[in-house]
């Protein structure tokens, strides 16, 4: 199928889900790369113990205030 024949479907709101490719999807920048980083024990602590008040992993915890701290940046 052509792009303009995908698009004119989905501008008329009709079902494309079985023209794509759903396995193959991909996020642009979002795809995961595993970094090693070294904490102090305090720190470790200290993660852990917001992280469990607010029901989360830890790293769960680190992402997010890394991005909003990026996010902030940005701003």
């Amino acid at each position: 199928m052509k792009a303009k024949d995908l698009d004119t479907k989905f501008d008329n709101n009709e079902n494309i889900k079985s023209h794509l490719h759903l396995s193959k999807m991909r996020r642009p920048d979002q795809i995961p790369k595993r970094v090693n980083v070294d904490f102090p024990i305090w720190m470790i602590h200290s993660l852990d113990k917001e992280a469990h008040k607010l029901g989360v992993t830890r790293q769960s915890i680190i992402k997010v205030w890394i991005a909003d701290r990026l996010k902030e940046s940005a701003a």
